[in-house]
């Protein structure tokens, strides 16, 4: 736990500063007070029972202040809370490279079954929607709660030449967020040549974005985008610009690498190809958009992987301020300590 305001801190010594006067003004009640004959008649008369009623109202009081002032200094918490997603996004590659035999049968066939162990495992509530990219991207399925419409949709994949990575993450934006305006293809929007590693500038958002105001990066709780890739991009915008527009909409991009880092051979055309893995894109697309790279380089790991992400998006582990919760038991113990005095003696603490 730690505080947004520590400064204030410095308030809490009034609490040991009012329990030091107040067993001082004890003290000084009882040298003031009446002699007895016998310290036995004192004892019977303060005995346990009577010790309880005199000194807890004070001490739920001491309490109610000491929440009151760590609550003025506004506690913060690291908490696993209900994620607020309605809605996730799948951007799969579907590109020939897909084929490659690293991981077996091939990585296109242990990624369907993957995806769709995925699409099982998340709530009933969540909307899936699901956009395929080779050469150009396609949304195959809308967002909707119908599993079966999405399994269908994860068998129905066809691949295709070319990856044009940059397209595919643009589509799915455009799909969670379909009122933004987002262009899918943009004229000077990134060329090939730039190269996907390239960091990407300030002010580098394609001419629609003029006059927009960005959100801060995760800063969208309403969904997110689950991108899965060999990484190597051969055509299309560039994505690290694409990720730019989903940081600056606050959108978290959360991307698998999928592949034997060796890489692999696939059969195109009949001919046998060496498919090279590259996860560069993959990592800056899930850094820049505050979302989490992955690598899995088995149908095994990718299992895994989708557990995890299934977890994340489900229950997300994130700082929560607590200064209502401090409020609320420092109002309880003053209003304890209030009926207790009330009660026993007729008064307030």
């Amino acid at each position: 736990m730690r505080f947004l305001w520590s400064d204030l801190l410095w308030l809490l010594l009034a609490v040991p500063l009012l329990i030091a006067a107040y067993v001082y003004a004890l003290r000084r009640r009882k040298r003031t007070a009446l002699r007895y004959a016998s310290l036995l008649l004192v004892r019977d008369a303060l005995g346990p029972e009577q010790w309880l009623r005199r000194h807890l109202p004070a001490s739920l009081l001491a309490l109610a202040l000491l929440c009151a002032l760590l609550g003025v200094a506004r506690p913060v918490g690291v908490f696993s809370l209900p994620n607020e997603y309605q809605t996730i996004v799948l951007a799969m590659d579907v590109s020939r490279s897909m084929r490659a035999t690293d991981i077996e049968p091939s990585r296109i066939v242990a990624a369907q079954t993957a995806v769709k162990d995925f699409i099982k495992d998340m709530p009933a509530n969540v909307r899936i929607g699901i956009v395929t990219f080779a050469g150009t991207a396609a949304l195959v399925q809308t967002p909707t709660e119908n599993r079966e419409d999405l399994i269908a949709a994860v068998d129905r994949f066809q691949l295709q030449s070319q990856t044009a990575l940059g397209s595919g993450l643009l589509l799915a934006l455009n799909t969670l967020l379909p009122d933004a305006g987002i262009k899918v293809e943009e004229d000077g929007f990134g060329t090939l040549n730039e190269g996907a590693s390239r960091k990407p500038t300030a002010g580098a958002s394609p001419p629609d974005d003029k006059g927009f105001k960005a959100v801060p990066p995760g800063s969208y709780t309403a969904g997110a985008i689950v991108l899965l890739s060999d990484g190597r991009r051969t055509t299309g915008p560039d994505p690290l610009k694409a990720a730019k527009m989903a940081a600056e909409r606050g959108v978290r991009v959360h991307t698998i690498g999928f592949g034997a880092a060796a890489g692999g051979m696939a059969n195109l055309d009949g001919m046998s190809v060496f498919m090279r893995f590259d996860e560069t894109a993959l990592r800056a697309i899930a850094s820049i958009s505050e979302g989490e790279y992955t690598h899995a380089g088995s149908a095994a790991d990718l299992h895994n992987v989708y557990k995890k992400l299934t977890a994340k998006l489900v229950l997300e582990r994130r700082e929560t301020e607590l200064t209502a919760i401090f409020g609320g038991a420092a109002a309880l113990f003053a209003l304890m300590a209030g009926t207790l005095s009330l009660l026993w003696f007729h008064r307030t603490a």
